[in-house]
This record gives C-alpha cells, sequence and structure tokens, in this order.
C-alpha cells in the first residue's frame, strides 16, 4: 500500500532523514514517534504525496511520484485521509458542511444520510450547524477526523491529532482511529504521546516507529 525503499529527504542544510525502508500493509496500524524537529510531519507528507523524496523509492497503491501526473495524484489522493493537528476550516461554513467539503470539490453527490451518521460518529451529530469559531479543540480534532473519512479513504494519516486536546479526548481520538481501523482502513498516526501508544497496547495490534537520528526505528516494549 505504501512503500519506501531506501528513501530520503534534505533541505539546503543536509538530509532531515535517510535510508528508510518500509513496507505500510492494508489494514495494519502504525505509531510514528520521534522528538521534536525529527521530521514525523515530512514523512508523512511524503506518504500522501505533498511532497517528493530527494532519494529513494516511494510508492503509494503502486504508484511512484515520478510516475503520475498533478491529475493522477490528486485522484489517488482521494484514498487517503488526512487529519492535521492545526485543523483549518472555512469559518463562514457550518460544521457539517465543512465535513462534507472534499465531497464538493471533488464533484462527487452528498449522501445526507451518510453525513448525518459520520457526524453522530465523531459525536457532533448536535452541533452540525455549530460554526468553526464556536467549536473546543477536541470538537475540531473530531470534525476534522469526519472530513478525512467521509470520501471512505483506504488510509487515515493523522499528524498529532491529540497535539492540543487533553487525555480524555485524546482517548476518544484514539478510540475512533481503532474502530477504523477494525473497519479495515489502514492508520498512520504520529504523535509524540508515548502515554497514548502504550494506552493503545490493549486496543489494537500496532507497530510503533520511531524516527531517531535521520533514520527510522522499530521501537522495543520499552514503549
Amino acid at each position: 500500500m505504501i512503500e519506501l525503499r531506501d528513501v530520503g529527504y534534505g533541505f539546503g542544510d543536509g538530509d532531515l532523514f535517510a535510508g528508510i525502508t518500509l513496507d505500510i500493509q492494508p489494514g495494519s496500524f502504525h505509531f510514528l514517534t520521534g522528538p521534536s524537529g525529527a521530521g514525523k510531519t515530512t514523512f508523512l507528507r511524503l506518504c500522501y504525496m505533498d511532497l517528493q523524496a530527494s532519494t529513494g523509492m516511494l510508492t503509494l497503491f503502486g504508484k511512484a511520484y515520478g510516475e503520475m501526473s498533478r491529475d493522477d495524484i490528486a485522484l489517488m489522493r482521494r484514498r487517503v485521509g488526512v487529519v492535521h493537528q492545526n485543523c483549518q476550516f472555512l469559518d463562514h461554513l457550518s460544521i457539517a458542511d465543512n465535513v462534507a467539503l472534499p465531497l464538493a470539490v471533488s464533484e462527487l453527490a452528498l449522501d445526507p444520510q451518510n453525513l448525518e451518521q459520520l457526524l453522530d460518529w465523531v459525536g457532533l451529530s448536535k452541533r452540525r450547524n455549530a460554526m468553526p469559531p464556536e467549536l473546543s479543540g477536541g470538537e475540531r480534532q473530531r470534525a476534522a477526523l469526519a472530513r478525512a473519512v467521509i470520501m471512505s479513504p483506504d488510509i487515515v494519516i493523522a499528524d498529532e491529532p491529540t497535539g492540543n486536546v487533553d487525555w480524555e479526548m485524546s482517548q476518544r481520538l484514539l478510540h475512533l482511529l481503532v474502530e477504523l481501523n477494525g473497519m479495515g482502513k489502514t492508520i498512520l498516526f504520529a504523535t509524540h504521546d508515548l502515554t497514548l501508544i502504550r494506552a493503545a497496547k490493549n486496543l489494537v495490534a500496532a507497530r510503533v516507529l520511531r524516527l531517531r537520528d535521520k533514520g527510522l526505528q522499530l521501537a522495543g516494549a520499552d514503549l
């Protein structure tokens, strides 16, 4: 599904990371951790082809970045849902309209019943008409997750989605991602919260990856 072969990424002053080889299989659950500045967000952006690797080869659904046109990449991204830590919404649209926005952008039909079920799943059905500035941090993150999965993607990539919420909301978001994994979705979840990773051990069979010293390591049981 996502394959990296000797992948590296660098800026003008050197490599952020290099020599990464990894296979992310369909239906798997991966945590990505590492110190601040290790390149977690950059790594995720490579995985959904928002960036191109400096070295090596990365393929998504069997296709490499250089083999596709911009339109091809845009179509492929429909199969990947992304949740950002600092999620952005259109403040003049209701939460329901923001969640449904990817369908409108892609010129796909909206099933109102599916939208209502999705809002209920993330606990926002009663807030469907609220405007983004009215939401708490936890509500914004749940709305971002709903927006990320509105098009039923094969992969959900979450970049520090619990970084700005309390422990109770962190666990709620984790449980939602575990539920998605149980539906067959591949999950790649970046977090610096090792306590949350430990809490997940009783919920899902997850692989823990650590970006460190310009490389990617399979973390051990010490987490």
